[in-house]
């Protein structure tokens, strides 16, 4: 599992209770979250794919394509998120290399599992 840790310094952190939507797919998105408290449900059509704790980002792929998320977050338990807007994404990427590795590697393991039989 990678570890996003370094996020939960950043500036814009929100705060979610337990079963409140975070996003609905098909909406139309300017940020990303990183997990700083708290986990979140990835839910794709009705199904929990993927529970996001601590340390963990989700929101990514729809600033990297620009089309409208994929998928619906709902905090599964109370949480505290930085919210990581477009303009600081591209930041992160262009200056810390770390993070955009990471954000490779994060995608490929989410292609992986959702390929896998």
């Amino acid at each position: 599992m990678l570890t996003f840790e370094y996020l939960r310094r950043e500036p814009d952190i929100r705060s979610f209770k337990q079963g409140e939507l975070i996003f609905r797919e098909g909406e139309i998105a300017d940020c990303m979250y990183a997990v700083v408290e708290g986990s979140v449900d990835i839910d794709l059509h009705g199904k929990v794919v993927e529970r996001v704790s601590p340390g963990g980002v989700f929101g990514e792929m729809a600033l990297i394509d620009g089309q409208p998320r994929s998928a619906t977050a709902v905090a599964a338990e109370e949480c505290r998120l930085a919210v990581i807007n477009e303009k600081r994404f591209l930041r992160l990427v262009e200056l810390v290399p770390r993070f955009a590795l990471q954000m490779m590697q994060l995608l490929a393991q989410r292609l992986r599992r959702k390929d896998a039989p």
